[in-house]
């Protein structure tokens, strides 16, 4: 029987958080508010210099955006650092609006070779990082509704913990490639090393290295750029004077691209369960 819920996530602009404590909320209230809810947001980097268990009696709802399809490589030293101990788990992904290709099932694989019992996994849409246009406002009551449901059959499953737990999810085996930009001639392109610029708007108000999940924005001076940038933009659509951007050719064409080819289409939700 679960005891306590505890949400796990990475949300540099606050979409991945939505649906994580949505779906959270749901499974508590279903227990008629009688589970607490504990929330862990290791989106900056100090969150990721802790370390965190958990034990058999919890149900951890942990959350991910998509990058290139696949499972951020930058969390991966970090997300191997969390011991299980036999918790049930809820893999979630959030992408936007393209595709999630096999973050989930190699999310779910990195949880359960942590200790976790995955029981359930889903796919949610959230506004791109890159774009304002490509799941605009997404995660959306529509979305939410989703979640809402998705919470419901964990909740069902919890009530029969001597079924089998296992689920399975979408995905490929071995793991298809990150997804890549292609330059004017359909050559692949490399964005890893572009950085976003400052312009002569900003104020300074430091806001842009404080939300940065990699600590990578000198906060002394913030147009300086010390670290390496996972292109979350959550300096560029927190900046409250719209003072971040960038400007590099290769990154504005994929933007351009992504907007184009997968604007038209809403992508829903998926869960398995």
């Amino acid at each position: 029987m679960i005891k306590k819920i505890t949400t796990l996530y990475f949300s540099a602009t606050g979409t991945t958080e939505k649906i994580v404590t949505g779906i959270a909320e749901q499974i508590a209230e279903n227990y008629g508010g009688k589970i607490s809810i504990n929330n862990i947001d290791f989106t900056l980097p100090e969150a990721r210099q802790k370390t965190y268990s958990f034990d058999k009696d919890s149900l951890v709802i942990a959350g991910i955006p998509v990058y290139a399809g696949r499972v951020p490589n930058v969390l991966l030293k970090f997300l191997n650092t969390i011991s299980g101990n036999e918790a049930s788990a809820v893999a979630v992904v959030l992408y936007g609006n393209r595709d999630y290709d096999d973050a989930l099932i190699e999310f779910k694989d990195i949880l359960e070779s942590n200790g976790f019992k995955v029981s359930a996994g889903g796919a949610f849409i959230g506004e791109h990082s890159f774009s304002t246009t490509l799941g605009a406002g997404r995660p959306d009551e529509h979305d939410m509704t989703a979640a809402a449901e998705f919470a419901s059959k964990i909740y069902d499953k919890t009530k029969t913990p001597d079924k089998n737990h296992a689920v399975v999810v979408k995905g490929n085996k071995p793991y298809r490639e990150y997804y890549r930009p292609k330059d004017q001639n359909g050559n692949p392109v490399s964005i890893l090393k572009v950085t976003p610029k400052t312009n002569c708007d900003c104020i300074d108000c430091k806001l842009c290295a404080e939300v940065c999940p990699m600590g990578s924005i000198d906060s002394e001076d913030v147009s300086k750029i010390i670290g390496i940038c996972i292109k979350c933009c959550a300096c560029i659509k927190r900046c409250p004077v719209g003072a971040k951007y960038f400007d590099d050719e290769n990154y504005l064409r994929h933007k351009h691209e992504l907007e184009v080819e997968f604007g038209d289409k809403r992508r829903e939700p998926e869960y398995f369960v």
